[in-house]
């Protein structure tokens, strides 16, 4: 298990812009194993919307089945949750998104909850950039049955006691570009520095944000032969930038040595500043990123940081003109506006 964290907490502990403190976007002690990548993709969470000065009570967390599905135990204990049935996550998130559009909604899920089960489930809420952050705790195992190989595991890697894996692996993040996903970023659990701007821009992003983040299993899927242990990421990890999220609150001062700079504005007006090592690649190109992906494949590397985001790409709700009014929020006099209204709109399908 997990350390426990101390029970004590210092009174003059910092707050954010509302007023809460770090500690009320926490949730209960974790059960994972000790080192589990997990622990760290929910820390960064935790610190993510702490610093952004998100309301706990404006977020829902939901999730699916596995190792990674528990963790919304473990972060915004006062936000809304549900944990839902196996690959099914993102239509359980569609439904309380047309339910009440207002709330920001993180999905977690797991390699094997997302690319087996889950598949034609992630497929669909990517294409129709649903407005969520949908994070993937990418071990490529199941580590809930004892480390079997899931459909993320790459070509000839091997577990602590599986053979080298014949099969392809697929890959989230180019997919969902193809998708036509409007933010598509990879992280490394292992890079707190990293993996923390990811998911602000992943939150302040309106429409479909994915972030698969390689999150190795201390337990079953740490090896030297594993492509997604500790080890192996971090001499085979290449960002595609050093970059900073600026909210559109605060002052922008970020500074960088001469060089490529990019500034990606979001829809709220925050900033994604980008100082990128080499111009090779444009991520408000979908062709680039898939392009990039599938170089750095070829040269045994994995590609980390932003890979595409697209400014103008409307979400569910711009797509399908719903009302701006929650579901939940409407009166009787709204869903039942008599037989003449009615009749109207039979009308015009005639």
């Amino acid at each position: 298990m997990s350390s426990r964290r101390p029970v004590f907490r210092h009174p003059n502990l910092p707050s954010n812009d509302l007023g809460y403190t770090r500690r009320d976007y926490e949730g209960l002690d974790s059960t994972l194993c000790a080192g589990c990548g997990h622990d760290s993709i929910s820390n960064a969470i935790i610190t993510a919307c702490f610093e952004l000065a998100v309301e706990p009570h404006r977020i829902a967390k939901i999730s699916g089945i596995g190792c990674s599905s528990k963790t919304p135990t473990y972060f915004l204990g006062k936000s809304h949750g549900f944990n839902s049935v196996h690959g099914r996550m993102p239509s359980v998130a569609t439904g309380a998104s047309m339910a009440n559009r207002d709330l920001l909604y993180i999905g977690i899920s797991g390699d094997g909850d997302t690319a087996s089960i889950g598949m034609g489930q992630f497929v669909h809420v990517t294409r129709r950039n649903m407005n969520m952050v949908y994070i993937v705790m990418n071990n490529g195992c199941y580590g809930l049955t004892k480390g079997q190989d899931s459909a993320t595991a790459d070509k000839g890697s091997a577990s602590r006691k599986g053979r080298p894996n014949p099969f392809e692996g697929i890959d989230l993040c180019e997919m969902a570009i193809q998708l036509g996903a409007g933010f598509v970023a990879r992280g490394f659990a292992g890079d707190k520095e990293h993996l923390i701007p990811l998911v602000k821009a992943a939150i302040k992003h309106k429409g479909f944000a994915l972030i698969d983040v390689i999150s190795p299993c201390v337990t079953f899927n740490n090896t030297d032969t594993s492509t997604k242990s500790y080890h192996w990421v971090r001499d085979h990890m290449q960002a595609t930038a050093f970059f900073d999220f600026i909210p559109v609150r605060r002052e922008i001062t970020a500074e960088y040595e001469p060089g490529s700079d990019t500034t990606i504005a979001l829809h709220d007006g925050s900033l994604i500043h980008l100082h990128k090592t080499d111009d090779s690649l444009d991520i408000t190109s979908r062709r680039a990123g898939i392009e990039a992906l599938g170089d750095y494949k070829e040269k045994g590397q994995i590609l980390t940081g932003i890979l595409h985001v697209n400014q103008s790409a409307g979400d569910t709700h711009d797509i399908l003109e719903t009302t701006k009014t929650p579901l939940n929020s409407l009166t009787e006099k709204e869903l039942c506006p008599g037989n003449q209204v009615l009749q109207k709109i039979m009308d015009s399908y005639r």
